[in-house]
């Protein structure tokens, strides 16, 4: 007995070393993709915020190279382009035709706007005052076009720019640097407008030194950038150019407000290059990487403590009948017979156990699942499996009652379901299987849903039809008052095992759809894999008492 327990802590030692070794190796490799994808979403996202940005900025250039100008003063200068700049298919907020007026082009540009339609002709600053011509001495920047012309946009022509500040600043850098140039953050349309991004190109007639006007295209900063997906691994936000310490950030819905950025340190940044500038974006990550990871390793641990703990139970079962049956000499050549029969089923019964917990394991803990989901339905898988196979050693392993498959402490909601059918005893692999298919069918039943009148919400029942020999048994599952819509659509690993893992293990057929009132599944197999006279045979004589030879 010394030697023997001294083997059993020998492999509960080596088994916990096992396990911890798992669990380092997982928290290594689930910190270590989780930080690769986190990098390649990152990269992915700046290299298609790069992309925008520089389709915007070669809407702008190509719109301005496209633009042919008689006269800088007429209001629809934009009808050449109109077709042009929506070919594009960019989402800009407003194009517009900012005109560089002399003072002596004034009256000129006002009587155009009015002919044009506009409800504001006279020429004002950004504040809607009127700019009195003899005041000026210098050519002033006036929006005369603008497209798409709405409700909102067709009281902007006529307006001055020189007075705002961001908006005078994009257009002297555009007007020096010959180029296009893209303005700060800055509110579009209204004064609490949507925040966005004007990009503005210089229109310079052929040997002029001058641009005679500037085509500009404004666009949101949230559809450029900013938007936040709620299935994104990261928040993004864009660091404000005009403070040291304010960042730009977008919620669902799109609107753009300004956050201090003393909070925590971004995950990662990238610069992006537009209008001339660099723009700086921060992301950061969602989710807690190191705590996922160690999550992950805990579960792991578990696990293989647990297949340890039923590794040396084992081991110590069958050592301890070893040393029981050697003692009886008397029944020696009876003693070899029983011990290499139980030595067989038992290496056929565990390796079966382990083959299935690997399974389900493996099917469970797949990669990018969520981890309280997963750790819930390893729970119950685990359990109903050690719910079977306890029922199956309190009856030898000759067999299971099927009734028995639905006790509460295995099925989830067990006080709901109301089971009727023929007590049979069905066998060890039957039961195995039946029992995981009772879990999965249980456990994404709606918990919402009560009782309807005296009916109950579900329902499970068997039959067995046929002459002796060929009897089939079928097996109905039916969940009322659910539908497609309002079910908790089944994992991966129950659509597995309901469709081809429950029904190949019986030799049997399945089926599962919705009907007008509820969702239900059908089992069909033959009664011979479902009870399995052979396997109870089998059992029965290698558990029947040794007899002595005296």
């Amino acid at each position: 007995m010394v030697r023997l327990g001294f083997i059993i802590g020998f492999i509960a030692l080596l088994g916990a070393l096992l396990s911890g070794l798992a669990a380092y190796r997982v928290h290594d490799q689930e910190l270590a993709l989780d930080r690769i994808a986190l990098a390649r979403a990152i990269d992915v996202h700046a290299s298609l915020v790069q992309d925008r940005l520089t389709e915007r900025e070669l809407l702008a250039r190509v719109a301005s190279g496209l633009f042919r100008a008689p006269s800088v003063i007429k209001p629809n200068m934009l009808e050449p382009l109109r077709s042009a700049i929506y070919a594009f298919k960019t989402d800009f907020v407003v194009a517009g035709w900012i005109a560089r007026l002399k003072p002596d082009e004034i009256a000129a540009a006002q009587t155009a706007i009015k002919s044009a339609g506009f409800p504001k002709p006279e020429i004002r600053d950004y504040s809607d005052k009127p700019i009195d011509p003899a005041s000026l001495t210098q050519p002033i920047d006036v929006l005369m076009d603008l497209e798409p012309r709405s409700d909102e946009t067709r009281a902007l022509p006529g307006r001055s720019y020189d007075q705002d500040p961001v908006r005078s600043a994009m257009l002297a850098r555009a007007r020096i640097e010959k180029r296009s140039v893209a303005s700060d953050p800055v509110p579009l349309l209204r004064r609490n407008g949507p925040i966005g991004i004007i990009v503005a190109a210089p229109v310079v007639p052929e040997g002029a030194a001058e641009p005679v006007g500037f085509i500009t295209f404004s666009y949101e900063l949230a559809s450029l950038m900013l938007t936040n997906d709620d299935l994104s691994l990261f928040a993004v936000a864009l660091r404000d150019p005009r403070t040291d310490g304010g960042e730009l950030v977008a919620n669902d819905q799109g609107l753009v407000s300004t956050r201090s950025a003393g909070g925590p340190t971004p995950s990662a940044t990238r610069t992006v290059s537009f209008g001339g500038r660099d723009w700086q974006l921060g992301y950061y990550a969602k989710t807690n990487s190191a705590r996922r990871a160690e999550q992950t390793s805990i579960i792991v641990a578990a696990i293989g403590l647990a297949i340890t703990a039923m590794v040396c139970g084992l081991f110590g079962y069958v050592a301890y009948n070893n040393l029981r049956l050697s003692r009886e000499i008397q029944v020696r050549i009876g003693f070899e017979r029983r011990l290499t029969a139980v030595i067989d089923e038992l290496n056929h019964r565990v390796k079966n156990i382990l083959a299935v917990i690997q399974s389900i394991v493996t099917r469970t803990l797949r990669h990018g699942s969520d981890i309280d989901v997963a750790r819930e339905l390893l729970i119950g898988r685990i359990h109903a499996m050690s719910n079977v196979v306890s029922l199956l050693s309190e009856s030898q392993w000759q067999g299971v009652k099927l009734k028995g498959l639905f006790e509460a402490r295995a099925i989830p909601h067990a006080d709901r379901i109301a089971v009727t059918g023929p007590d049979i005893a069905v066998s060890a692999r039957a039961a195995q299987s039946l029992s995981l298919l009772f879990f999965e069918l249980a456990s994404h039943s709606d918990e919402g849903l009560s009782l309807v009148g005296k009916h109950p919400h579900i329902t499970a029942n068997w039959t067995v039809t046929g002459e002796p020999g060929d009897e089939i048994f079928h097996f109905r599952w039916e969940e009322f008052n659910t539908s497609e819509a309002t079910r908790r659509a089944d994992s991966d690993f129950g659509l597995i095992l309901l469709d081809r893992v429950a029904p190949e293990a019986l030799g049997g057929t399945a089926k599962r759809y919705f009907t007008e009132i509820s969702y239900v599944y059908e089992l069909t197999a033959p009664m011979e894999t479902v009870v399995d006279m052979t396997e109870r045979d089998r059992t029965d004589k290698i558990s029947a008492p040794v007899r002595s030879t005296r």
